[in-house]
């Protein structure tokens, strides 16, 4: 159990973590802070805060684990302006869908002060806000820890124990590799599912009366953030290329099967496609 939680950021995330420390008694005391107002007063009667500070410094004070659930691209903002004043040399872990620019920052920054290692947790959903939170959110899901190989052993036992107390089955890779398996299963469906959205949406706007549900549920996901999407599509630019031109290669070739007559490659292609979508379960 850690003497003192910090929460940075109350998103759906955050406040998730929060609730769940709290219903697993993770911690003796969970501090929050959150940048506005209304957040930090919500949050101040929330069960399962105990303290929501207007300032961040007081909100790490004497902190034993903070977590930084803030959007990836303002993590190494929020990295620079806490490190001066730890005082209790804490674990700094965060939420953050792209790892490897982030971590070197955020290595450096605390160095001396802090001591962290990169997560990301495979979970969330469409809606956002604090609103939206689940002490649940992370029961079963994927939970990415990303060390570096002089990282701090005590500190990535801890952070890989914090995820697996909260639910999570952790996977621990190197941040470089976390971002090329990111833009794969990750970054790239949503991209191909707002493509499409976007695509319908010009070609055929009256699409909704005609659709079922394959169509909701493949673009489903589309319905996420926008600005925060073109947030993590900054920051793992390289990487999604990749992985952009390797389907843009499996698309032409399934155009080709179709335009060639060739059904025997068109079915390989469908069935090879069911057998791993069957895999991954519901």
């Amino acid at each position: 159990m850690f003497e003192k939680l910090t929460v940075i950021a109350p998103g759906l995330l955050g406040a998730s973590i929060g609730m769940a420390a709290r219903n697993r008694t993770l911690a003796q005391s969970i501090s929050v802070w959150a940048r506005r107002a209304e957040a930090r007063e919500a949050l101040r009667s929330a069960e399962w805060c105990d303290s929501a500070p207007e300032s961040i410094d007081e909100a790490c004070a004497g902190s034993s684990f903070i977590v930084l659930c803030a959007p990836v691209e303002r993590i190494n903002e929020l990295v620079t302006k806490i490190a001066p004043t730890l005082d209790s040399n804490p674990i700094v872990t965060d939420v953050g869908s792209v790892k490897s620019k982030l971590s070197r920052h955020c290595h450096a920054a605390l160095e001396s002060r802090g001591r962290f290692v990169g997560s990301h947790p495979m979970a969330g959903s469409e809606k956002t806000g604090m609103e939206n939170a689940d002490a649940n959110l992370f029961e079963g899901n994927t939970c990415f820890v990303t060390p570096f190989e002089d990282t701090d052993s005590e500190a990535v036992d801890a952070v890989s124990a914090f995820w697996r107390n909260l639910g999570a089955t952790v996977i621990m890779e190197s941040p470089e590799r976390h971002d090329a398996i990111v833009a794969n299963v990750s970054h790239l469906p949503h991209l191909l599912a707002s493509s499409l959205a976007s695509y319908l949406s010009t070609c055929l706007p009256t699409a909704g009366k005609f659709c079922g549900n394959g169509l909701k549920d493949t673009t489903r996901i589309a319905s996420g953030d926008p600005q925060m999407w073109r947030d993590i599509i900054v920051q793992n630019r390289p990487e999604i290329i990749r992985s952009l031109d390797a389907f843009q290669d499996e698309l032409q070739s399934l155009r080709a099967a179709i335009s060639n007559e060739d059904d025997f490659a068109v079915l390989e292609k469908l069935a090879g496609g069911k057998a791993f979508r069957d895999q991954l379960g519901s």
